[in-house]
């Protein structure tokens, strides 16, 4: 495989060698492809196909074009050729003829090389054989690859190569483009949904002064000029609700996030979420938001509100609301109303061989149930809402109920999509919960450099309005509608760890 260092002659191949000696034959005649700066491309072959989709075999059509793209076979005949060229839109045949070429021009062609890029101008027509072409009047060679293209970069076993060497994967899987074009019209219909919403898309620091004390570990970096360390976000939140308390109502931020974790097919240690935030609404506001945007993505990417994912049917029409609480007890068998001190669920977790939270409390050890026996459940679309306050320290209490937040989470085929509040404004509560957050965490772990955010208490003094929020991972929603097994698949360049 290409390494990231010069290669010396000996380790070239030879067919890379002899591309070598091409190049330096056409710099030497005076040909130098890389010297060239443009082209003129007046048409693509996916609409050279849709406008002649009704021309008969080996009929002429007059038009003539310029295309530029890569040449992916080549078909040498004596005085006549067959190749095709791969541009934005797909593949097209070109016939080229040393007769309307010119023997000097057609024996240069004969010299060109899978792989190369070059530009082509004439006539599109239907070939005996049913096949819209071109026929080439002028051909120019606009880089050269040096490299040959690899024979089998497809499947499993080389997912690594194709995942480190994505410019290569996508030469030589055309389907591979089609799942980034998608990501691409997602990430747009989300915009164009939250903007007709009233949403504003603002940006907020991805370097930021401290750790805060929630669970994420995160990637540290230095600031020469104010010699001091920095993080870079695990979230976007606090940034965005400090505009909320400005007056901006409605924000939202399509955000790359940084997570210093474990790696697996759902989580990378860069990924991108988007985070919303709207004042006077709450979370329930934010499920009716969830569910709305979900079913017009589905339409939009998928055609459908029935969708397969991974073998799975998912009818995206129709999602199930759940508490916590009743969830444990749907699917455990287990109630939540029956424990009445921490002492009870201890023994509970232990009876049903459910692993105890480093911080016992009935209710972080329901949101351990609620990991043992719910999640693997989920494959529909579902909200579990009302989570208990110790595992959501930005969450507004219930107020009927103080040991449960007015949190929802969504889950699809087992697995968590966003996460969503009524956020907590209560200044007073929230610095409490945040000290309490960074205790904990550095009674865990003593040498954590964990601190309250103490300028967004200050902000809560000044007034935050009630304010629904949510934020959901971009990569997985992608996955979803793309029908992809792992986040490296929706990720144009997964982090790698270097081969040497």
């Amino acid at each position: 495989m290409e390494q990231n260092k010069p290669q010396t002659e000996q380790e070239l191949t030879q067919q890379a060698a002899v591309r070598r000696q091409k190049l330096a034959d056409l710099c030497e005649a005076g040909h130098n492809p890389f010297e060239i700066t443009k082209y003129a491309q007046d048409a693509y072959s996916a609409d050279l196909k849709n406008e002649f989709a009704d021309l008969a075999a080996e009929a002429e059509t007059g038009k003539i074009v310029s295309l530029a793209g890569r040449m992916m076979s080549k078909r040498i005949m004596g005085k006549a050729s067959f190749a095709h060229l791969r541009d934005q839109k797909g593949d097209i045949q070109i016939f080229v003829k040393r007769d309307l070429l010119g023997d000097e021009a057609y024996a240069a062609f004969k010299k060109l090389d899978i792989g190369d890029i070059i530009g082509v101008k004439g006539e599109v027509f239907r070939t005996k054989m049913g096949e819209i072409s071109v026929r080439i009047s002028e051909l120019t060679l606009l880089s050269k690859s040096l490299l040959p293209l690899p024979e089998k970069f497809h499947g499993l076993t080389d997912r690594e190569a194709r995942y480190r060497q994505r410019y290569v994967d996508l030469i030589m899987n055309p389907e591979v483009k089609d799942t980034f074009v998608k990501r691409s019209l997602i990430l747009k219909e989300i915009r164009a949904y939250l903007d007709e919403k009233g949403f504003l898309e603002v940006d907020t620091p991805i370097l930021t002064p401290f750790e805060i004390g929630a669970s994420a570990r995160p990637f540290y970096t230095h600031h020469n000029t104010l010699n001091m360390d920095m993080v870079l976000r695990i979230e976007t939140e606090l940034y965005l609700k400090r505009l909320i308390v400005g007056g901006m109502d409605r924000v939202y931020e399509v955000g790359r996030i940084f997570r210093n974790e474990g790696m697996d097919p759902k989580h990378n240690p860069e990924f991108t979420t988007i985070e919303l935030y709207q004042a006077f609404t709450d979370f329930h506001g934010m499920m009716d938001l969830v569910e709305e945007m979900y079913k017009r993505l589905a339409l939009k990417v998928c055609g459908s509100l029935e969708i397969t994912y991974q073998g799975k049917q998912i009818d995206m029409g129709h999602w199930e609301r759940l508490t916590m609480v009743e969830a444990v007890k749907k699917y455990s068998g287990v109630d939540f109303n029956d424990w009445k001190t921490d002492e009870d669920a201890i023994a509970a977790a232990k009876e049903h061989h459910v692993e105890l939270p480093e911080v016992p409390t009935k209710g972080a050890i329901l949101a351990e149930f609620f990991d043992a026996f719910v999640e693997d459940k989920l494959i529909q679309p579902t909200f579990i809402y009302d989570y208990p306050v110790e595992i959501s320290p930005l969450a507004k209490r219930k107020p009927t109920d103080p040991a449960f937040t007015e949190r929802f989470e969504y889950f699809i085929d087992c697995t968590e999509y966003g996460n969503a509040f009524s956020e907590l404004n209560d200044p007073i509560d929230q610095k409490a919960r945040f000290e309490r957050q960074v205790a904990e965490r550095k009674a865990i772990e003593p040498g954590c450099k964990a601190q309250v955010d103490y300028d967004y208490v200050n902000a809560l003094e000044y007034g935050l309005p009630p304010t629904g929020g949510l934020g959901f991972g971009v990569d997985r929603l992608v996955m979803l509608l793309t029908d992809s097994a792992s986040i490296r698949d929706v990720l144009l360049f997964p982090t790698m760890k270097p081969i040497d």
